[in-house]
């Protein structure tokens, strides 16, 4: 059970005593968002984060019960020039952490080579298709996807597009774990935009841990402006965030 439930504009933040109390409440209602969406149309298109910030909903996603085989996924971001470090790539993440393991209509993977084919091929693929849902996190410079503070346009014309990371980004990779020092970090990744992720019909955005507190309290409370990337999220009609009691502690 939630312990605090704040909302700001039309986003509402639950913050839980746990981080696997935070990823059970997420999971539940992803997975009751994508049933109710399945029982008006066919399929639907679904975008998912990669980060150790997801293990916790993805786990107890796994559990829940959604026909996977209606569902088509999208992964959100990638870094450049990792061709020959897949285990280390957001794919590998997406892929052994949650795609293998269900039974996905379709798996769509950002791809990865020559950067402009690789932004043109997934945005012929994305803009035939309404997002239903994104299920996000945000960084510790409260960026969405990775459309840092320096690079986020809430008016980007693009779909998809190439970013060089910032140094608040590049470090949480290393507090994230996921390398072990800032030089193993890559400086570039393809995202997709801050307009591509609003134009969801819903998000959901899972943030645990304490060096998100932050963050967590600049998108509920600071300016709507690209200075804060993910308090956009504030204007969106069906947005969600959960935290942990450690992320939503200034809260």
């Amino acid at each position: 059970m939630w312990t605090k439930r704040v909302k700001k504009g039309k986003l509402i933040c639950k913050v839980f005593p746990t981080r696997d109390e935070m990823g059970q409440e997420a999971a539940k209602e992803v997975a009751e968002k994508i049933r109710e969406l399945l029982a008006e149309q066919e399929e639907i298109n679904m975008v998912f984060a990669a980060a150790p910030s997801q293990n916790d909903v993805l786990k107890h996603l796994l559990t829940e019960d959604v026909d996977w085989s209606r569902v088509n996924a999208f992964h959100m971001d990638e870094y450049i020039g990792l061709e020959d470090k897949f285990e280390k790539t957001f794919a590998y993440y997406l892929k052994t952490t949650f795609f293998d393991k269900v039974n996905l209509k379709s798996v769509n993977y950002v791809g990865s080579g020559d950067v402009d084919a690789v932004c043109k091929n997934y945005t012929q693929l994305l803009s035939s298709r309404q997002i239903d849902v994104v299920l996000c996190g945000i960084g510790e410079n409260a960026h969405l996807a990775f459309n840092d503070p320096p690079v986020a346009d809430f008016n980007d014309k693009l779909v998809i597009k190439p970013v060089k990371l910032d140094a608040v980004c590049r470090n949480q990779q290393v507090n994230d774990k996921t390398f072990d020092t800032l030089d193993e970090v890559p400086e570039y990744a393809v995202t997709l935009t801050i307009p591509t992720m609003v134009s969801a019909k819903h998000m959901f955005c899972v943030v645990p841990t304490d060096k998100k507190a932050q963050a967590v309290y600049d998108t509920m409370n600071a300016e709507i402006s690209e200075a804060v990337p993910a308090s956009i999220m504030r204007t969106h009609p069906s947005a969600r965030m959960y935290t942990d009691a450690a992320a939503g502690e200034l809260l």
